[in-house]
């Protein structure tokens, strides 16, 4: 092949209408994401974009909307542990899994209902 990929560029995470506040607490205040500028001919469309490091979570609107239960991101955190511990002051539901060998995981779903996990490899 002539081809490779290189990273995710971003994740797309869906959201009712409307949610755009709700986003930027969850995203920006609760897990520290920065709030990007979404690109002029975009912002009709509603949503929001954040960016934490070269991760990028785009949280566009649609309706209807149904969130995402199965389908997720997964995102490998430093210090798993003391995230948990923080989003549990801020009253997220933590659903622990350790299914996966060699790592500690869990997910938590947005305030959309779309899973998301986050996971710490061992070392």
């Amino acid at each position: 092949m002539n081809f490779k990929f290189k990273a995710i560029d971003h994740i797309q995470l869906a959201a009712p209408k409307g949610s755009e506040e709700l986003a930027r607490h969850f995203f920006n205040r609760i897990l520290g994401f920065a709030e990007i500028e979404k690109p002029e001919v975009l912002k009709k469309n509603g949503g929001v974009w954040f960016a934490y490091g070269n991760v990028q979570i785009h949280v566009g609107t649609e309706d209807p909307f149904s969130p995402a239960k199965k389908a997720h991101p997964a995102f490998e955190v430093e210090n798993l542990e003391a995230l948990k511990q923080h989003l549990l002051k801020y009253a997220v539901d933590i659903i622990e899994d350790n299914n996966l060998p060699g790592a500690k995981r869990f997910y938590v779903a947005d305030p959309f209902g779309n899973r998301i996990e986050l996971l710490e490899w061992d070392k």
